[in-house]
């Protein structure tokens, strides 16, 4: 089953790219190599899902949240490898969780977009991974996640 029908079968869509605030690009192709901006999760609305985990948002929220952002760079990795995921193999993943100093379950939220690139990718979409607290992220996202994929031929 290609990636793009695993995404239907499990109900998900991709979500048209957000435009940069700023002076960088969703990704950056070098090569076979594909270096995904970070990005935070959106309501369909495109407004950023905001707040602090562990006193604002519970690990399962964060959870989903992850999720959402895990659809975001996979439509940007779809992007970047020409219009196919078929081609894409998830190599490292680095998420910050916006959370209370006492927060301890940064790869409880992370999980939620490590899930969703193995659904949709299989073993394509295990990978490396770093999962961190922040004292805050941006527009006060909870959850920002940026990685390193690769196009597979």
């Amino acid at each position: 089953m290609s990636a793009e029908q695993k995404l239907v079968e499990l109900g998900l869509t991709l979500p048209q790219l957000p435009k940069p605030i700023g002076n960088y690009v969703p990704f950056k192709r070098a090569g076979d190599l594909i270096f995904l901006s970070g990005q935070g999760p959106r309501r369909p609305d495109g407004s950023p899902i905001t707040g602090k985990v562990g006193r604002d948002v519970t690990v399962e929220e964060a959870y989903e949240h992850a999720k959402l952002v895990g659809l975001g760079l996979l439509a940007a990795a779809r992007d970047a490898a020409g219009g196919s995921l078929d081609k894409v193999e998830v190599l490292k993943v680095l998420g910050m969780v916006n959370a209370v100093p006492e927060f301890t379950d940064q790869p409880k939220v992370i999980n939620g977009c490590s899930d969703l690139f193995v659904a949709v990718l299989g073993e394509r979409g295990r990978h490396a991974r770093s999962a961190v607290g922040m004292g805050s992220l941006p527009n006060q996202i909870t959850v920002e996640v940026e990685a390193v994929m690769r196009v597979v031929e």
